[in-house]
């Protein structure tokens, strides 16, 4: 059991008394769900990101599944996606009865290679699913080109990338759908919470419906127009989202510093940093994960550091090894061997926007003595 008398959590929010000003507000109308604070959201989320349309929904894994919906997935087909990911990303396809199938990915980026993603493509391919894995975009030129030449409908998993830039602009901004989620240790939070952004109207109007028990714009309050589901964001969620779209430059700023302290810290340490952003790609700081040296015990690095107080997480487990997908699936090792290798090696330290620099510099030391 730990002695330590420091305590350094791995994530934490950033709530202040404007976020509880406009969660209170919302309390005191009574007007909780389906009332003015959603679209108001919804709205300033679509000007953050330069999107043209909007939904907010229930969850990241709500967005994506309703993605499935927007690309007709179903039963017989497959949708490619990275191991290298949180369950959701491959679970969306498996909602509609659709197997997942896993190309591998960047050992640096942890993004997937577009030449992985051409290699899994089959007749049966419906869909990709491309994930900015810890904020750092995806190659999206080249994956968008690998499904305009199959005809595969492009979906991009944006739930840990508020903020981040390809190519200049703001994920969420270039067309195709894209989602993001709100989670406590996301850049910023509705508790829980996600959106998905889209350039076309149509597809707007379709989640929009679908989220919401499948009414429509003209239909009756018990009258429903297609079968849709309670993917919801109530108005309680919106108001503290506003709040936190409010301050979401500076949230951004300060992640960036705390991420650009652990570089320093961690320089001349025998682990692998999150790569720098260059000309195409600008993240959005999530997480701060390291990859560890090949054949140093992680499990025993962890521990170590939590008996020193310090929180620390393996980040992440390859989706297809996970054991409902062994089971299901048969997954086995060697299906995706750089995603294996760092998921064996790769894990999280404390990170959030507030995180002083003396528990920077507590956790970069207690890092270098856990080897």
């Amino acid at each position: 059991m730990s002695t330590a008398t420091r305590r350094i959590p791995l994530s934490a929010p950033w709530i202040d008394e404007r976020d509880e000003e406009l969660v209170l507000e919302v309390l005191r109308s009574g007007w909780l769900s389906l009332g003015p604070t959603g679209p108001r959201f919804e709205a300033l989320l679509a000007e953050t990101v330069d999107a043209a349309h909007c939904a907010a929904v229930s969850s990241g894994t709500a967005g994506l599944h309703l993605c499935m919906r927007l690309a007709r997935v179903g039963p017989g087909d497959e949708v490619i996606t990275s191991p290298y990911s949180f369950v959701a990303s491959a679970n969306c396809a498996m909602y509609e009865g659709a197997t997942p199938v896993f190309a591998d990915i960047d050992p640096h980026t942890y993004n997937l290679t577009p030449e992985a993603v051409e290699t899994a493509v089959t007749d049966r391919t419906k869909a990709v699913v491309a994930v900015d894995i810890y904020g750092y975009p995806c190659e999206l030129d080249e994956l968008r080109a690998v499904c305009e030449r199959h005809g595969l409908y492009l979906v991009e998993d944006a739930c840990e990338a508020l903020g981040a830039r390809y190519k200049g602009r703001p994920l969420g901004s270039h067309g195709h759908p894209a989602v993001f989620a709100f989670y406590p240790n996301k850049q910023m939070t509705t508790g829980e919470g996600g959106a998905v952004t889209t350039g076309s109207a149509e597809e707007h109007e379709l989640l929009a419906s679908l989220r919401n028990q499948g009414r429509l714009e003209t239909s009756s309050w018990l009258m429903h127009g297609r079968y849709g589901y309670n993917y919801r964001l109530d108005d309680i969620s919106a108001a503290l989202g506003i709040g936190q779209l409010e301050k979401l430059d500076r949230i951004l700023a300060a992640r960036r510093e705390v991420a650009a302290r652990y570089d320093e810290l961690l320089r001349g340490a025998d682990v692998e940093t999150p790569p720098a952003d260059d000309a195409d790609h600008e993240r959005s700081w999530f997480v701060y994960v390291v990859k560890l040296p090949a054949g140093v015990d992680r499990d025993g690095v962890i521990a170590r550091l939590a008996d020193d107080g310090v929180a620390s997480a393996p980040y992440l487990p390859s989706i297809h090894l996970q054991p409902y997908m062994r089971e299901r699936f048969g997954f086995a090792e060697g299906l995706c061997p750089v995603s294996e290798d760092c998921s064996a090696r790769t894990m999280a330290i404390p990170f959030h926007a507030r995180l002083e620099g003396e528990d920077q510099e507590y956790v970069a030391d207690r890092l270098r003595a856990a080897f």
